[in-house]
């Protein structure tokens, strides 16, 4: 890594609440860092007391760093229109935590749209590319961005061999979606004027009338009236017509009455207001493309339906259903118009395309009714052709967004797009799950220090201090900060116990400090390695060291005489769990030469689960209903399923011979080992 690149930078953010105020905030510009911020702090506390909920056999830890610089971003460029909740679009960037999206579910043979919330929101800046798909949509990403492809999620970018080998777009490579959508209408004049036109004629009432008065003379009556349902469409004309100088009052015009909901209306009787209302629906002589948008957003909410996949637009006038038609074939749109045959001369508009076409209505028209908008549960199906024509490097690195989601994906300009999905370690800093995890990394850089005088205090009775129990301490920011080497130089000087969980290998760049530790009190260290399928490991743990990599890494610590142990974690249920799996990555344990093995079986918590959920259902939707009956109860697998791993890999362990002393083995290094406790209840790793 060039370190020697290092910018500094000002913190815009204030600090968080339970740490120091002043922090220094930099950045390095090297690839690996791009995007992310290291704020430097002096932390108040470094030994820090477990919460006694959770499910962990030690009372005390220290995390030298909050946030990982391994967790992985995927963007997209921030004017990128996402579709939101009331099946309008915003851009990316001015998405918010809490707004309301679409992602995406599993439901049987499909995959189907789905409501969802974003959970963060955060921006970085990468090198940007530009997708174009044959259908002319265009997609502007970082080469780390996912896709859903007909085969399977894919990044931007690639390769087929060596460290950047990953499953990535070619041309050809069919997206899921719908295509680029359209461009919504903008607030004119003469879309005001199209959309009165449309919901007055389609559902308003308006006129004049004279009556007699016996020994007076003839009264003249004006009246406008709009009744409906739905509040949206009330107040947008009501609105429309307060722009125009036209005022109205609102009144309720029929109470609820199960299952019918209430009705409102807008009225008014001044003949001023009622003879420019009339002025205002008139057909205009030449109809410009805004007038028409309008009118057909008014005259579906005055007279549309969505239900089911299907779109209609009802009415008995001829001239209404005819300017309609000649409004929707100006707009490009496929219609076909039938008569149900009921007499009274009502004819249905039906639009043909399938969602594609009524998302691009929805879009074009923008009709102000949001629950005819609904497109929940409607399969991911489409005829566009969205073939991946060209996939371009811009030669430029661009500010790029990103949100994580309640289902872990989200739809990006008609594409289904994934996201990161949300951690919470970052939560009891009052710092963010989302973005903040990945960009914002917490430097206790006084850490060494203060560790030395937290354990010369005579409050501290020298109990174990577990490391890398919530973010790894070796992770690739240490390679510049090194405070691991002042840390293990305090435990050893004060002969304080300890123990480090590490997936990286820059824990053997410490092995003469763990060395003279061990030679002083009880030091223990163990790697985590869960999955030896390296398919499964590039999905499941991106941006970690390989399986065999770790078991180097334990192999050297033990050879160095340091008892090192594997956490075998994750075990991911019916993919990494069965019998000749786990006696595989038993032996190769056991051939590393690990003192012991823990078996940990995937807890999915929120935000992972919804990740984890969507990944299986599209590589192994067959295994859905059987996950959500293993954890239909919540994060955790049962405990007799727990128990029966434990049991095969302790079964394993003992035939493989892990932690059995090889014969002429006399190394020891460290006093005498204390009689072993009773093995802990199989935890469970919390895929992060």
């Amino acid at each position: 890594m060039r370190w020697e690149n290092l910018r500094l930078v000002e913190s815009a953010d204030p600090a968080p609440p339970l740490i120091e105020r002043r922090a220094v905030a930099r950045t390095f510009d090297t690839p690996e860092f791009r995007g992310i911020t290291f704020y430097e702090i002096q932390a108040r506390s470094i030994i820090n007391r477990v919460p006694e909920a959770s499910r962990v056999p030690f009372r005390w830890t220290i995390n030298p760093y909050r946030g990982c610089s391994h967790a992985c971003t995927y963007c997209l460029a921030g004017e990128t229109p996402i579709l939101t909740a009331d099946g309008r679009t915003k851009p990316l960037a001015e998405l918010r935590v809490g707004d309301a999206v679409y992602g995406t579910v599993r439901r049987g043979r499909y995959r189907r749209y789905a409501v969802t919330q974003v959970l963060a929101h955060w921006s970085t800046v990468k090198p940007a590319y530009r997708i174009t798909l044959r259908d002319g949509t265009q997609l502007v990403a970082s080469g780390d961005h996912r896709f859903l492809s007909n085969r399977g999620w894919k990044h931007v970018t690639g390769c087929d061999q060596g460290r950047l080998r990953r499953p990535h777009l070619t041309v050809g490579n069919s997206l899921m979606g719908t295509g680029g959508f359209a461009e919504q209408p903008k607030d004119s004049p003469d879309y005001r004027r199209g959309y009165l036109c449309g919901i007055i004629r389609g559902d308003g009432h308006v006129g004049a009338y004279t009556y007699d008065r016996p020994g007076r003379s003839c009264g003249d009556v004006y009246r406008f009236r709009l009744a409906l349902v739905d509040a949206e469409a009330l107040q947008r004309t009501r609105q429309y017509l307060m722009g125009l100088g036209i005022a109205t009052t609102e009144f309720p015009f029929h109470p609820a009455d199960p299952p019918r909901r209430a009705i409102t209306a807008i009225r008014t009787s001044s003949r001023s207001s009622v003879e420019a209302i009339e002025d205002l629906i008139r057909w205009p002589e030449v109809a410009s493309l805004e007038w028409c948008k309008g009118f057909l957003a008014g005259i579906f909410d005055a007279e549309g339906s969505y239900s089911r996949g299907i779109f209609r637009i009802t009415n008995s006038a001829p001239e209404i259903i005819d300017v309609t038609v000649s409004c929707m074939q100006r707009l490009g749109f496929d219609v076909v118009v039938e008569e149900p045959g009921r007499g009274n001369g009502l004819r249905v508009i039906r639009l043909r395309g399938g969602l594609r076409e009524q998302l691009r209505f929805f879009h074009s028209a923008d009709p102000a009714i949001a629950r005819r908008r609904d497109i929940a549960d409607r399969a991911i199906k489409s005829d566009a052709q969205l073939e991946v024509a060209s996939i371009e490097p811009l030669g430029i690195d661009l500010p790029l967004y990103d949100i994580t989601t309640g289902t872990g994906d989200f739809i990006a300009n008609g594409m289904v797009s994934h996201n990161c999905f949300a951690r919470n370690t970052h939560t009891y800093l009052d710092l963010d799950s989302g973005q903040d995890f990945d960009s914002k990394i917490v430097v206790k850089t006084n850490a060494p220090e203060l560790l030395r005088k937290e354990l010369a205090s005579p409050r501290w009775q020298g109990e174990h201090i577990a490391m890398g129990t919530n973010v790894d301490c070796y992770q690739r920011g240490e390679g510049r900060y090194q405070l691991m080497p002042g840390i293990l130089k305090a435990l050893r000087d004060h002969a304080n116990p300890f123990s480090i969980l590490t997936k990286g290998s820059l824990i053997l760049r410490d092995l003469d400090l763990l060395r003279e530790a061990a030679e002083v009190t009880e030091v223990g260290t163990n790697v985590s390695v869960g999955i030896t399928d390296r398919d499964l490991w590039r999905v499941l743990e991106p941006g970690t060291p390989p399986p065999r990599r770790r078991l180097e890494v334990c192999h050297a610590l033990n050879d160095a005489g340091l008892a090192c142990g594997i956490l075998m974690a994750p075990i991911v249920p019916y993919l990494t769990d069965a019998p000749e799996q786990l006696e595989s990555t038993v032996k190769q344990i056991a051939g590393a030469g690990a003192t012991h093995v823990s078996p940990i079986v995937l807890h999915l918590r929120p935000g992972a689960r919804e990740w984890f959920m969507g990944w299986l259902g599209e590589h192994h939707p067959d295994l859905v209903p059987r996950y959500g009956e293993l954890y239909g109860r919540g994060a955790y697998a049962p405990k007799a399923y727990q128990q029966q791993i434990s049991d095969r890999v302790q079964e394993f362990a003992r035939r493989y011979g892990v932690g059995r002393a090889h014969p002429g083995d006399t190394r020891r290094i460290g006093p005498p080992a204390a009689a072993p406790e009773p093995a802990p209840r199989p935890a469970q790793l919390t895929l992060l």
